[in-house]
């Protein structure tokens, strides 16, 4: 099971709230290290016994199909969820319905790859920046995608943070 919370901060600036998400990942990632998702800047940072070792920055889309992978593991995310978020900010539960009714007509009719086309191409890109944690993301044929480990878990315990 993951372990998860929210820390808010505000910025005086601006006026505007920064959220930070923050993730131990047990069975992904070894003791100590936790990842840190700042939704303001689009920055996931790999925490080492509370010290940023490794971050990476991403686009909007990356950012939007990312953060409910993250929020559902250890379970996939489904479709409908990854392609509300793409295309409807705040996500509702109308807008993954109208998504997950997309899909099922997209299924009936040899549409399903059209229909993934958007989420897909913003997989691609988040895929490659999360291989610099040891992360990658796995399909669930039909179903969604899941957060999975790069290394094996004999491996694990010998991953050095570079």
């Amino acid at each position: 099971m993951s372990e998860q919370t929210l820390t808010r901060f505000r910025k005086r600036r601006k006026g505007t709230e920064t959220r930070i998400l923050h993730f131990a990942f047990q069975d992904l990632l070894p003791p100590g290290q936790t990842l840190a998702l700042s939704l303001g800047t689009r920055t996931l940072s790999l925490l080492c016994d509370g010290k940023m070792v490794l971050d990476q920055q991403f686009s909007i889309n990356e950012l939007r199909v990312l953060e409910p992978i993250l929020q559902a593991f250890p379970h996939y995310c489904p479709y409908e969820v990854l392609l509300a978020s793409l295309s409807s900010a705040p996500v509702t539960a109308s807008s993954i319905a109208r998504c997950r009714q997309r899909l099922l007509e997209a299924q009936g009719s040899q549409r399903w790859q059209q229909e993934l086309r958007p989420l897909r191409r913003a997989l691609s890109s988040v895929r490659s920046k999360l291989h610099h944690f040891g992360l990658e993301i796995s399909n669930v044929r039909e179903r969604g995608c899941s957060l999975t480990c790069l290394t094996y878990a004999g491996d694990m315990a010998q991953r050095e943070v570079v």
